[in-house]
């Protein structure tokens, strides 16, 4: 059809054929069977049955720095010489996502089903319509499927990431980089703890 411009009083209406208009990004859910197979293709174990909650499968070459917003003596003693007081959480994220320039993972580190009924239930059934998911959609789900972020799509999972540092209550999130060797775990204390075998996105 192409491209019409139909008069509409003094104003004019474009209507574009539906190949012509460009549709704004939006995030998809991964199923858990296929999270599990592509994380433990690129050296990653899972560390709960289940869940979004992913490690190396060897610590050589992997490197950890934890990034708070501000101190916590309940952080353990032998992990505090990892951490920096980094007031602005998001900006780390995007400074990591634009530096390794690959898809990234949002899953809970438990599952959804917990997160959606008991965990986070408020918190998350307001952020996830932001970025374009149904609540429904995961709200049943005994696993940790995960979210896929594009780069494209960078700006939409910081946004995700700041909801969640200002907001979760009593569990953590992962973040992961299946293609980029990197993992960042969204704590509840307002903390992101990055473990990469990447030097680059630590700066």
């Amino acid at each position: 059809m192409g491209t019409q411009i139909i008069p509409a009083g003094r104003a004019k209406v474009v209507i574009r054929a539906a190949g012509d208009i460009d549709l704004p990004a939006v995030p998809s859910v991964v199923d858990y069977d296929a999270v599990y197979q592509r994380m433990t293709a690129a050296g990653f174990v899972s560390l709960y049955h289940n869940s979004g909650a992913f490690g190396f499968a060897s610590d050589e070459g992997v490197m950890t720095i934890g990034c708070a917003a501000a101190p916590d003596l309940t952080i353990r003693a032998e992990a505090r010489p990892l951490v920096r007081l980094v007031p602005d959480l998001p900006a780390v994220l995007t400074s990591v996502a634009s530096a390794l320039g690959s898809e990234a993972w949002l899953m809970p580190k438990s599952h959804w089903h917990y997160e959606l009924h008991f965990g986070n239930r408020e918190l998350l059934e307001k952020l996830l319509p932001t970025i374009g998911l149904d609540p429904a959609e995961l709200r049943d789900r005994n696993n940790g499927s995960a979210i896929a972020f594009s780069p494209d799509e960078t700006p939409l999972l910081v946004e995700a990431a700041r909801e969640l540092l200002a907001g979760l209550v009593q569990s953590d999130f992962l973040i992961a980089f299946p293609d980029g060797a990197t993992l960042i775990t969204v704590h509840h204390h307002r903390q992101l703890w990055i473990q990469t075998r990447r030097r680059d996105v630590l700066g």
